[in-house]
């Protein structure tokens, strides 16, 4: 009887076994899926997939575009790329509040063009001045002082200055996506340099804490200097003749001296940065070019072709020609400035 029992009592484990849903493993999760996006400003659109799908490529260790992380160089210019430049750019709005702060020395300028423009608000006088009356404002205001000083002046300018037109830190207006890139190829091993018209004494002191960029990564215009021994102390002097312009056919000639390799990716946004994305471009294997297009009135400033003083037309045509990227402000960003320092 005892023996009958057991029988039952197995026969209906085995039953009860048999009739059970057979069990399924745990679904396999796409690792993927689970990654935080690392370009949340840039909306679904070809320069996002292009810009993701070239960082994979160089970055899968064994693919046949797999670039060493020493050879990860990524360039970038400032004015316009990274933040806005209207209505002028702001290291000319820089030069225009240090003409006002050092008229009371040089009481000369109220009658000296282009400074008694400058002086009675009149920027069409100093716009009929030209380019040679921009530089004459910037030589006298960038000179004459030592590398030091001159930090501490932009330092303090760009701690107080806002602009003319949205009341914004200048530092706040910078481009939120372009933020993100900055991280995003950081993340990948890549090493981003600035690489811009504007002096390079001017960016030096802010792009590390705005963009992240160590000063030896900003590469810009930039004057002779002298070296003098002052109150004991050996010093740098800020000169007005220029030793390097860092603009078209300049760029790629800076890169070349400053880091000496060439990039495989490069980001512009007018016909200045033209040769420089030519030059990334015309290197041997996996190679990315990008122009930000402004045309977005709206959250920004719409320009291109026809612009004085920063077209974009031979480097569309030639983006248009070759395949290159060009982002819209307007379709493919979701916002354009970091909402955290809007005042």
């Amino acid at each position: 009887m005892k023996r009958t029992f057991l029988l039952v009592q197995v026969l209906a484990s085995l039953l009860a076994a048999a009739c059970s849903p057979t069990p399924v493993p745990p679904r396999a999760v796409d690792a993927a899926a689970l990654q935080p996006d690392p370009l949340p400003s840039w909306k679904e659109s070809a320069s996002r997939k292009a810009i993701l799908d070239f960082v994979d490529r160089v970055t899968l260790q064994g693919g046949p575009d797999f670039v060493p992380a020493a050879e990860r160089v990524a360039v970038f210019d400032n004015d316009g790329t990274l933040w806005s430049e209207k209505p002028v750019p702001f290291q000319v709005m820089f030069a225009l509040d240090q003409v006002r702060a050092l008229a009371p020395q040089h009481p000369q300028w109220r009658k000296l063009e282009p400074f008694a423009s400058v002086l009675r608000g009149d920027m069409q006088g100093l716009a009929k001045s030209g380019e040679k009356g921009v530089l004459t404002v910037v030589a006298a205001t960038h000179a004459g002082m030592t590398t030091d000083e001159f930090e501490r002046s932009v330092s303090q300018w760009i701690a107080s200055a806002r602009h003319p037109q949205t009341g914004r830190p200048y530092t706040a207006m910078v481009y939120q996506p372009m933020l993100e890139l900055l991280a995003y190829l950081r993340s990948k091993e890549f090493k981003t340099f600035i690489v811009s018209g504007g002096g390079v004494d001017f960016m030096r002191p802010w792009a590390e804490g705005v963009y992240g960029i160590p000063p030896e990564q900003v590469i810009g215009s930039a004057g002779k200097m002298r070296l003098e021994v002052q109150g004991g102390e050996p010093v740098l002097v800020k000169l007005p003749q220029i030793e390097l312009t860092d603009d078209k056919e300049g760029k790629p000639v800076a890169i070349q001296s400053r880091i000496g390799r060439r990039p495989i990716a490069a980001f512009g946004n007018s016909d200045g940065d033209l040769q420089m994305l030519q030059w990334t471009m015309g290197g041997k294997g996996a190679r990315f070019a990008l122009f930000v297009h402004h045309d977005d009135a709206v959250r920004e400033f719409a320009y291109d072709r026809q612009d004085s003083l920063q077209q974009f037309s031979k480097g569309w045509d030639e983006a248009l020609a070759k395949g290159w990227a060009v982002v819209s402000m307007r379709d493919d960003w979701k916002t354009i400035y970091p909402e955290s320092t809007a005042r």
